[in-house]
């Protein structure tokens, strides 16, 4: 059976569009990778300015067509942010019009503001001067024209907390169809995914392993004790259970693998279910959110205020 029949969608936003739940991450893929990703099934891609990824995933895409493994650009989910240099409202759709240009598609499926901050000067870690909180309502003002002008079909969000997206949905003439979170069985996000839920905006986890990469070592989810008893109990991957459990949280996910085998498994989440005590049982994991915007950026208050969800 075609993988790609069996990811089921989501609807975002107030247009009727739809969503793969589960997609591909591409901040740190070959081109190589995203085509094997698009042979195996993938048909969502995660990708953004920042990332430097969507050269790479536009010479993937143009393989697949040329050999035959998707007929048009259509049959892809295509996701880019807007990056905070241009976090002004007079830059944003010039900021699309180069993600589109470096993806040779003439439109996103989803177009989100990538943090809710503007960076001045293009240094990183950014200093203390080049670090200023975004003005919510003329940029989405910007965002808002990127869908009307047909350069996106929908818009929406990343890293925003409860209190930005009461201020931004308090101004939006267009609401946001997608906030993208960091979010694992060790960082639940319940109160945000309530929130949001009751708001009509579709939550979408990133880091849905729990780290960037997904080794043992590393990744303090899959390494779980709970999680591996739970694998074990249903000859599933520590992954797998991971990311069947953000799928019964009625979220969608965007695992990064380029490994071809991790790539299958994680499509195959959809013929099995987590059990009511083992759901409970995921309560008991302690929360630690692994991505800090201050370990790449800087350490700044502002920074801080994001984090701790102000």
């Amino acid at each position: 059976m075609d993988m790609a029949l069996m990811v089921p969608k989501v609807s975002i936003g107030s247009n009727g569009g739809t969503m793969p739940v589960i997609g591909m991450g591409t901040a740190s893929l070959s081109p190589e990778a995203m085509l094997d990703a698009i042979r195996i099934g993938y048909r969502h891609f995660d990708s953004a300015f920042a990332y430097g990824s969507e050269q790479l995933l536009r010479e993937a895409i143009a393989q697949a067509l040329q050999l035959g493994l998707i007929k048009s650009r259509d049959e892809l989910f295509i996701t880019s942010k807007l990056w905070c240099s241009s976090s002004e409202k007079d830059l944003v759709v010039p900021a699309i019009m180069k993600s589109l240009e470096n993806l040779q598609v003439e439109y996103l499926d989803l177009f989100l503001i990538h943090w809710p901050l503007r960076i001045s000067i293009h240094e990183i870690p950014v200093p203390n001067e080049g670090l200023h909180p975004m003005d919510i309502k003329s940029v989405w003002e910007g965002m808002e024209e990127c869908q009307n002008l047909g350069l996106t079909k929908a818009i929406g969000v990343s890293n925003f907390s409860r209190m930005k997206l009461e201020e931004l949905i308090s101004i939006a003439k267009i609401p946001p169809a997608v906030n993208q979170v960091e979010m694992h069985p060790i960082w639940r996000q319940e109160k945000l995914v309530d929130f949001c839920k009751i708001k009509g905006i579709h939550v979408t986890a990133y880091s849905p392993l729990g780290a960037i990469k997904t080794s043992k070592r590393n990744n303090q989810t899959v390494a779980s004790n709970l999680v591996e008893e739970i694998a074990k109990a249903h000859d599933k991957t520590s992954a797998q259970v991971c990311l069947r459990w953000l799928y019964e949280q009625g979220v969608s996910m965007v695992p990064q693998s380029g490994n071809k085998e991790r790539m299958k498994e994680n499509l195959m989440i959809f013929d099995w279910a987590l059990s009511r005590e083992e759901l409970n049982r995921f309560s008991q994991l302690p929360q630690h959110k692994t991505l800090q915007a201050s370990s790449f950026l800087g350490s700044h208050d502002l920074l801080l205020e994001i984090e701790e969800g102000i």
